[in-house]
């Protein structure tokens, strides 16, 4: 498979100079809204528009380097089925929504194929990243339900 480049997109460094300007907009005012705003549009940038791979092992055990947008997407329907399946797996629970395959009836065999848990183990820094914007979403979704109340 070969790389494909979409044209027409916005330069990462816009997302960030958007990133340092907002912060620096909240405390010029002293709104804690709007560095709450802030906050969750960097998670929702994390989760849904960074370019970055794919990051799922294939079945020979490769990393997949097709581009995605968002941490949370994969390039194909099949990856992304096994990401889903490892991000259920990174809060401590099963993919409920799981559809059961069925067995491939034209599968090489004799080669060593690794498994949907291994292949779906997420990237160090993949982790780390969604767990550092779900814990962003939580602040802000407190942090607005407490602005309700003050």
């Amino acid at each position: 498979m070969g790389r494909r480049r979409r044209r027409g997109r916005e330069p990462v460094l816009v997302w960030w100079i958007g990133f340092a300007v907002l912060p620096a907009a909240a405390w010029w005012a002293g709104s804690w809204r709007v560095a709450l705003l802030t906050l969750l549009l960097w998670c929702v940038y994390e989760f849904l528009v960074v370019p970055t791979v794919c990051r799922v092992t294939t079945r020979q055990g490769f990393s997949c380097r097709e581009p995605v947008r968002g941490r949370l997407f994969a390039c194909t329907p099949a990856h992304q089925q096994v990401k889903t399946d490892a991000l259920w797996r990174a809060i401590g629970l099963a993919n409920p929504f799981r559809r059961k395959a069925a067995p491939d009836a034209d599968r090489a065999t004799g080669t060593v194929v690794y498994t949907p848990k291994v292949r779906g183990r997420l990237a160090q820094a993949d982790r780390a990243m969604i767990l550092l914007a779900a814990a962003g979403t939580l602040v802000t979704l407190v942090g607005m339900v407490y602005g309700f109340n003050a």
